[in-house]
């Protein structure tokens, strides 16, 4: 029996590794590299106490050396689903009357294993399943998604904790239960951090979770389950399937028990969820929680009080790295004219000196963009640009899908401050720059601001605080995270929330304790010591 009020650890960011030359992390990751090409895994889906094998084998290879095997996992269909949500709600009740103090240590334990046996595994598999370089992989798949599960047992201790305050003679109670169905996580490729998190955030505050992943990202989703297991995660609690969205949803969003979605992925695949549980509203037993973070049209805004060099290294860090395959990447800028000859300079010679290629050499700052289908989105919007006589290739705009799927750092320039790769979401390494009047500065925050549908990151680079102090202001609704002086990416736990609003999702802040709120539902408990024998009140006694 519980019978204290535990102080959980105090969580502090994991700190990144460096993986510099002749250090003892970068031979142990190129080892684990080692490992993983020269086996090829057959990949099972995880339901209740089951691996589910159903010899619907698909290959996984790495994205920028796509005739390599990794492995194969077994794709599922509706009836896995099914399956998913019986074995959901069939672990329910058990780990919903877990004591919270058990369930945070299954989920520290597993930020330990992350941090210590597991962590090469980990970034290997991100880096081979995904295409993303040691640093992108360290930052994300280790260190985010460590910080993730560390950070949210305390924001659970800090919710469990908030109780309201007692009158004489009362005591009041919140009781924080989880939701009485169980709950549907669908995580996108780009960030194992993301993966991992959606479906253990929701799962700590005691709830049940089918878990579908991006197809491209079950590679290192495999290894997130086991590390789970090995922490001690029960049978059931998290189901993790790999079947087509269409299957997921027909049987999701029709079934009674269904009590909440967390997703990560673009914009339309979100509104389109949220309009068939509209429709479904009436089957469910309560309304159930939709929290979305989706696309983004991330900005930067330069003054002409900036220094170029600092411009420069934003842009290129900020929309090329991980090869733009970033929700928060820089895909829009507005450099004044005073500033733009050095900053064009300063940007062609960084991006000369960059190499593309595979992730087994560390020496590549650029590697593939994720499939096929995310190759021929992106070079179409390189060619459709070229087509513009209001835009030209500055850097970049050649591609290569022969070995791997290849995409050079893209920047172009556009006289047309509404022309399409201003406004659409590329999702690649695809940067288009405005060049305004540097006199025109409070204007050009209007059209920062009116351009995009989106509302997730952006920056402002300025040493003139007038100017920092303006766009602070005018750009209030344009972003959920706004950076001053820096890259508009690179969120850190327990730092920056992350998530934004207008067509970027609910902003429900992943990394916040907002975020673990939307996953319990309050029931307030008033206990009166001394029950009232009389109906009657002071005020009607006579004078």
């Amino acid at each position: 029996m519980s019978n204290g009020f535990f102080k959980v650890p105090v969580p502090r960011n994991e700190p990144v590794l460096s993986y510099a030359p002749g250090t003892k992390e970068r031979a142990a990751l190129k080892k684990a590299l080692e490992e993983a090409r020269a086996q090829s895994l057959d990949i099972p889906m995880y339901i209740g106490a089951e691996e589910v094998r159903t010899g619907n084998k698909k290959k996984l290879a790495p994205p920028h050396d796509h005739q390599h095997t990794l492995g194969y996992f077994h794709a599922g269909d509706k009836s896995h689903v099914e399956q998913a949500i019986n074995a959901a709600m069939a672990a329910k009740e058990l780990w919903g009357n877990l004591s919270w103090e058990n369930r945070a240590s299954i989920f520290l334990k597993a930020a330990d294993l992350l941090a210590g046996p597991y962590r090469y595994k980990m970034n290997a598999a991100t880096m081979l399943g995904q295409s993303k370089n040691a640093y992108q992989a360290e930052i994300d798949s280790a260190c985010e998604l460590i910080d993730f599960l560390r950070f949210n047992v305390s924001f659970m201790s800090e919710i469990y904790h908030d109780q309201p305050i007692s009158s004489p003679g009362v005591w009041n109670k919140i009781e924080y239960r989880p939701l009485e169905g169980f709950t549907f996580a669908l995580t996108p490729f780009n960030f194992t951090a993301i993966a991992g998190n959606l479906p253990t955030s929701m799962a700590m505050m005691g709830n049940t979770v089918v878990w579908k992943p991006s197809n491209t990202q079950i590679y290192a989703a495999n290894v997130i389950m086991q590390v789970l297991k090995e922490a001690g995660l029960p049978d059931g609690v998290i189901n993790l399937i790999y079947v087509s969205g269409p299957d997921a949803a027909d049987v999701i969003f029709s079934h009674k028990d269904f009590n909440g979605i967390q997703f990560t992925g673009s914009t339309g695949v979100f509104n389109s969820m949220w309009k068939t549980i509209g429709e479904n509203i009436a089957k469910y037993k309560s309304y159930p929680r939709i929290v979305g973070e989706t696309g983004g049209k991330d900005f930067v805004i330069a003054h002409k009080s900036a220094d170029a060099k600092e411009v420069s290294t934003a842009l290129v860090r900020g929309a090329f790295e991980y090869q733009g395959q970033k929700c928060s990447a820089a895909s829009r800028a507005y450099i004044p004219s005073n500033l733009w000859e050095d900053v064009k300079k300063n940007m062609i010679a960084d991006l000369k000196s960059i190499k593309m290629g595979g992730v087994e050499d560390f020496g590549n700052f650029i590697n593939a963009v994720i499939d096929e289908k995310a190759f021929d989105s992106i070079t179409g919007y390189i060619e459709k640009a070229k087509q513009n006589p209001l835009n030209e290739i500055i850097a970049g705009g050649k591609y290569d899908k022969s070995k791997g799927y290849f995409v050079e750092p893209t920047v172009i320039g556009t006289k047309d401050a509404s022309s399409f790769t201003m406004c659409e979401e590329i999702f690649g390494p695809v940067l288009t720059i405005y060049v305004y009047h540097s006199e025109n500065f409070e204007q050009t925050l209007e059209l920062v601001d009116k351009t995009s549908p989106y509302a997730l990151t952006g920056s402002i680079l300025a040493r003139d605080r007038y100017a920092v102090e303006l766009a602070t202001k005018k750009l209030s609704n344009s972003a959920g995270n706004f950076y001053i002086n820096d890259k508009p990416t690179g969120a850190v736990v327990g730092q920056q929330p992350f998530g934004g609003a207008r067509g970027s999702g609910t902003n429900d802040k992943a990394g916040a304790k907002v975020n673990l709120l939307r996953w319990v539902s309050l029931r307030t408990i008033k206990e009166t010591f001394v029950t009232p024998t009389d109906y009657r009140y002071p005020f009607l006694d006579k004078e």
